[in-house]
């Protein structure tokens, strides 16, 4: 995907959660990804996001593709911080919540896709 893509897949995706938008039916986990994560941790996953590049971001976001850091998270921590934001496991406040936005079976679907990112297995914890 070109930055320009990117760029106009991010717009679309919170010009839809403003509008209260939210699919009718569950999107593939990449597409959701694509529109709700990568403005801040980028199209790889590395937390390297056009908000994090531009110096939008006080914080910098996860790198989802550092297995080490991704592995000593729990898959229900990840689903925490995915429905809740940042907030709710103890994390940046710039990360949004997301729970209202997609479905519980979209939240499993992107923390399956999450280790894809980081070719890593869930804590045991």
């Amino acid at each position: 995907m070109t930055k320009s893509a990117t760029v106009l897949a991010g717009l679309i995706g919170v010009l839809a959660i403003a509008a209260g938008f939210a699919p009718a039916r569950a999107a593939p986990a990449e597409e959701n990804y694509r529109l709700y994560c990568v403005q801040c941790h980028g199209t790889l996953g590395n937390g390297e996001g056009i908000n994090q590049t531009s110096g939008g971001l006080a914080v910098s976001p996860r790198n989802h593709a550092n297995a080490k850091q991704m592995s000593e998270l729990s898959d229900d921590h990840l689903r925490q911080a995915i429905t809740g934001g940042g907030d709710a496991v103890d994390s940046s406040e710039l990360m949004p919540a997301w729970g209202k936005t997609l479905t519980a079976e979209e939240i499993d679907e992107l923390v399956l896709y999450l280790r894809e990112l980081c070719r890593c297995e869930a804590s045991r914890q």
